[in-house]
């Protein structure tokens, strides 16, 4: 029987075993290795890897550019959680042979998480929970989402459901994004406007774009200025999306009201980050897809482009 290896990556909480039965592959001639620690840099990743047949990557947790992939010259199969991967060169990955396979997601994660996260802001809860653990009462004055205006920057599966949600709080929902038309916002219960209006205009900021070369830095120190004292900013999508220099200047120089953010330009955010001691944020490490719902896809579904591969059949091919 052929041997292969197979690699999971980025296991964080330990927990791919819970959600697909990889010891099941020793049938198939499989061994599973599970690395639960994120790679220092791409050197260790391409030392660690070197000898694997197969990966399992979670979202862009672990980068596969072109040099790193010329470098895994075992490797025959790269699945990614999710059907999208902008950490992966998939024309690199075409070029060597190898198979790169996807997984359906969870559609509610992402949106409830930055909900999740609009709320504990506007109501104070991390500074209200810690100072009544700490023996003190009310220590903040919160504010009502009902009134305001929501901006939303994409308006693609994820920020639809959220202009939902806003509309079942009473706000009005503007969006933006390059390819929007009036009629696509309209369907969604938003109203199209140019960048610089729905950041002048809103209270609240939310982005929902893919990271690619023409979203990169797309929030800047301009937009950041027009969102002004009173607005929020609200990150669930990629962090650098966000210039993060000028995202820190606002918070220490009171541009803006505050942030609230699940995702970062480093990650895992190093120790000592300045954002991690910026004033009026609520932070959260990149869980905006981890949910008991949203792993059961990923890893199911990775299992399931294992098996189909070792079929010859494979399945979710992203890159053929």
């Amino acid at each position: 029987m052929t041997q292969y290896r197979l690699a999971i990556l980025d296991d964080y909480q330990q927990v791919s075993s819970d959600y697909a039965p990889w010891d099941s592959l020793l049938d198939d001639g499989v061994k599973v290795t599970v690395f639960s620690a994120p790679f220092v840099s791409e050197e260790q990743a391409v030392a660690a890897l070197a000898p694997f047949d197969i990966i399992v990557a979670m979202r862009e947790r672990t980068r596969f550019p072109r040099h790193v992939l010329e470098e895994l010259g075992n490797l025959q199969l790269l699945v990614t959680t999710g059907m999208a991967n902008a950490a992966i060169d998939m024309d690199a990955a075409s070029e060597r042979g190898i198979v790169v396979c996807g997984t359906a997601g969870s559609p509610a994660a992402a949106p409830e998480m930055t909900w999740s996260l609009l709320l504990a802001f506007a109501r104070n809860l991390v500074a209200e929970e810690n100072s009544l653990r700490a023996g003190g009462w009310q220590s903040a004055v919160g504010f009502e989402l009902e009134g305001k205006t929501l901006g939303i920057v994409g308006l693609g599966k994820i920020g639809s459901r959220i202009a939902r949600y806003a509309q079942a709080f009473g706000m009005d929902v503007l969006a933006w994004s390059q390819n929007l038309t009036s009629e696509a916002a309209k369907a969604a219960g938003a109203r199209k406007v140019t960048k610089e209006e729905l950041f002048r205009e809103s209270d609240v900021v939310t982005l929902h774009l893919r990271l690619s070369e023409r979203t990169r830095g797309i929030v800047g120190a301009n937009e950041l200025r027009l969102l002004g004292p009173e607005g929020l900013l609200v990150n669930t999508a990629r962090g650098p999306l966000v210039d993060e220099a000028a995202l820190i200047r606002a918070l220490d120089e009171g541009w803006i009201r505050g942030a609230a953010l699940d995702v970062f330009d480093d990650e895992p955010l190093p120790a000592g980050h300045a954002l991690l001691h910026s004033p009026r944020t609520v932070l959260s490490p990149h869980i905006g897809y981890v949910t008991h719902e949203s792993y059961r896809q990923f890893y199911g579904g990775a299992f399931e482009d294992v098996k189909a591969w070792l079929a010859d059949t494979p399945v979710r091919v992203l890159n053929g």
